[in-house]
């Protein structure tokens, strides 16, 4: 793996120390590389604490390159990490302008508005005259942004020595080690940054539909600052709250929509409107669910049959899924014979009769779906889906789905019938024994 690769994958860790030393060695090797320098910058913002010098100089000079190069979606990447970097360092309005910039040619980068939101509220709280609200920056930065500060040479080819400031603040003490984890139910998500000292008076903890953002001042005259967005998904901020304690923040997310999240951070913009009704994955599962919980529960199979016995771990002994899935056959037949001879059967004398008859029992199954489902068309379109599979697919569907707890649903009975399905948690989360 080369350093570049190396950085990368640091990055992605978040083991941002490492990745600034492995794109550091990179760039001695490509020093006009202006993906590299980006990256670098993205890793010195993320450090604890930041260091928003190394980082300003990294992003002007990734400009700087990028400009050179005419590459418009490079330009866009380094003037955002610039943004970002003018922010830490508060110099807010430059900040401001240059986000602006970011805005004017792709208003889609993530990030963007809490960036945005975050330097226009810095600015209302300036008092006029403050200079951190005056702005000296211009498009095309000058060779000597950020340079003044130590961290960075010119980024024209010139050595650069960046790794350095990095090593010391790593050997400072508070809030270095900061970490943070996640976990999740179907309602809601559970964040935790760990911190020790956090100046409570002095944290700010944001929380949109879109987006997660905490800051608060380090002991080293810095600010450190954790911002998540997109979200995964959508989150109600009126019923989302936070806590700080002398050691933790803790963040509830409320989901806009219950349901799985695979991941954290996701890939597309939330908007900050009001969440649309969509049928997601997680309201699919749900529904199938729903599905098939009913239709065992209305076959209330017994165990003492003398059909083959299946292993399972449940208390009351195996189940006969043979014995099952021909119940619920019979029961849908038995509903439909049922439903002839409330028309009269097939005996009208005329076809309209007939056609009339064919009609209401189209109406009648909407009925019966709507009081199945709860007038759920996604849960309705489930249930006729597992009622008009084959008795071997119904029996691996249930089989699966309740040895399983609900984790694991399967259509192969050959797989199914080998022996119990185990239970497979969702990400962030572990199964545990029922404690009674």
């Amino acid at each position: 793996m080369d350093d570049a690769a190396r950085g990368a994958a640091a990055l992605q860790a978040s083991d941002f120390p490492a990745a600034i030393a492995a794109y550091t060695a990179a760039l001695k090797v490509h020093p006009k590389s202006v993906d590299y320098r980006i990256k670098r910058a993205t890793a010195y913002q993320r450090c604890a604490p930041a260091n928003w010098a190394a980082a300003l100089a990294d992003a002007s000079a990734a400009v700087r390159l990028a400009v050179a190069r005419g590459s418009r979606e490079l330009t866009t990447q380094a003037q955002f990490r610039r943004g970002v970097a003018l922010f830490g360092a508060e110099r807010y309005a430059d900040a401001a302008f240059v986000l602006d910039l970011v805005r004017q040619r792709d208003d889609k980068v993530q990030g963007l508005d809490i960036w945005e939101m975050k330097a226009r509220k810095k600015l209302e709280g300036l008092e006029e005259g403050d200079p951190r609200g005056v702005r000296t920056a211009v498009e095309v930065p000058p060779e000597d942004e950020g340079a003044e500060n130590g961290a960075e040479g010119n980024g024209n080819g010139q050595k650069v020595d960046a790794a350095a400031p990095a090593a010391s603040e790593e050997k400072k003490p508070a809030l270095d080690k900061i970490k943070h984890d996640w976990y999740q139910n179907n309602d809601n998500v559970y964040f935790t940054l760990l911190a020790k000292g956090v100046p409570k008076e002095q944290t700010s903890v944001d929380i949109q539909p879109g987006s997660l953002s905490i800051s608060f001042p380090t002991a080293h005259s810095s600010t450190y600052d954790h911002t998540l967005e997109p979200l995964y998904a959508a989150v109600d901020p009126s019923g989302s709250s936070y806590r700080i304690t002398p050691h933790k923040i803790e963040v509830v997310l409320k989901k806009a929509t219950p349901g799985k999240w695979s991941k954290l951070q996701g890939d597309q913009a939330i908007a900050s409107g009001p969440t649309p009704t969509t049928t997601t994955t997680a309201t699919a599962d749900d529904a199938v669910r729903s599905a098939v919980y009913s239709h065992a529960a209305a076959a209330a199979p017994s165990t003492s049959s003398g059909g083959p016995a299946y292993p399972s771990s449940a208390r009351g002994g195996p189940k006969n899924w043979d014995k099952l899935a021909a119940e619920l056959t019979a029961k849908k037949a038995g509903k439909s014979s049922a439903k002839k001879d409330a028309h009269g059967g097939g005996d009208d004398d005329d076809a309209g009769g007939g056609a009339s008859a064919a009609a209401q029992d189209d109406l009648d199954d909407d009925d019966d779906d709507d009081d199945d489902a709860g007038g759920d068309e996604v849960n309705a379109f489930f249930k006729k889906l597992y009622a008009g599979a084959d008795q071997d697919t119904r029996r691996a569907m249930m089989k699966s789905f309740v040895e399983s707890n609900g984790t694991a649903l399967s259509t192969n009975w050959d797989e199914v019938s080998k022996g119990k399905v185990e239970t497979q948690p969702p990400d962030g989360m572990e199964a545990r024994a029922w404690e009674h």
